[in-house]
């Protein structure tokens, strides 16, 4: 094999820069489908690439935004249950201080 690398460790990973693929001795010819060259191809492969690149960055933030959701709904219900313990006492101190007025009528 002349082309320095591998297929799974190629030294660059620029497509462009790659050593180009030659057809297999041992496979019958046209077996395959013929290369394409479209003039778009390689923007499209850039942009391609530059989104892969972008894909964990999306998926940080995608993870930072539901966690934000999260704690937000989890003070929220904090907030709830607090207010509700604050009526219960409320409600309790509101009858003891009927039951004394009560009391002190009765007398």
């Amino acid at each position: 094999m002349n082309a320095p690398g591998t297929i799974d460790r190629p030294l660059t990973s620029d497509p462009q820069k790659q050593a180009p693929m030659k057809p297999s001795t041992n496979e019958p010819t046209g077996s395959a489908t013929p290369d394409q060259n479209t003039p778009g191809t390689t923007r499209s492969r850039q942009n391609r690439t530059r989104e892969m690149q972008l894909i964990p960055e999306a998926l940080a933030r995608a993870h930072m935004q539901q966690t934000l959701r999260d704690s937000q709904a989890e003070r929220t219900y904090l907030h709830l249950a607090s207010a509700r313990r604050m009526q219960r006492r409320a409600e309790r101190a509101s009858m003891r201080a009927r039951r004394a007025l009560a009391m002190a009528v009765m007398q």
